[in-house]
């Protein structure tokens, strides 16, 4: 029985797609793509627009190939691209407006409960405004730390706080009205 090591394999397929082989970059797009799709969807609320995002993230991606250094996960460098070039989107299409507010609370969010579908769950984070959204996204989903978001946001740590504050008390609202519908009280 023969053992085929998987990371020498991507490896080799990494360092095809460097040298502009067609095949090799066409692999590492139908494996991933999939996956960074949703990274971006979970940002931008038009599939469409988020297919484009990522499209040309993955033209960044194809680009920068040869910057990396497999030093950490492959598909969590391609994650990372596809997460600066979301925000780089929804900042190019509106100003994300960030109210500083150092008033903030920590309040806990433990997991949803499980009778709400991925749908459900994406359609309550796509009605957060922007600015919520983006960050709550970043902490809860991506697991950056505030004084990471902050910099990539160029914002304070205690405004990327008070944004996650302000999006979790929205979230449990809505969580609260979905249930209260499910339910018929409401």
């Amino acid at each position: 029985m023969k053992v085929i090591n998987l990371h020498q394999e991507e490896k080799e397929l990494i360092r095809l797609a460097v040298e502009n082989h067609r095949h090799a970059q066409q692999k590492i797009y139908s494996k991933y793509s999939p996956k960074m799709l949703s990274v971006c969807r979970l940002y931008i609320k038009d599939m469409q627009q988020a297919e484009d995002v990522m499209i040309t993230a993955f033209m960044k991606v194809f680009t920068n190939l040869k910057n990396f250094e497999h030093k950490g996960s492959f598909e969590g460098w391609i994650r990372r691209t596809m997460i600066n070039e979301s925000i780089s989107f929804i900042r190019v299409q509106k100003q994300v407006r960030y109210v500083e507010d150092e008033n903030y609370f920590e309040e806990s969010f433990n997991n949803i409960e499980s009778q709400f579908s991925v749908e459900d769950l994406q359609f309550l984070i796509d009605n957060l405004p922007d600015g919520y959204k983006m960050i709550f996204n970043l902490y809860a989903i991506e697991g950056f730390k505030h004084q990471e978001i902050a910099k990539m946001l160029n914002i304070s740590e205690g405004t990327s706080k008070s944004q996650l504050s302000h999006a979790r008390k929205m979230l449990q609202e809505q969580v609260g009205k979905l249930k209260n519908y499910d339910n018929g009280t409401e």
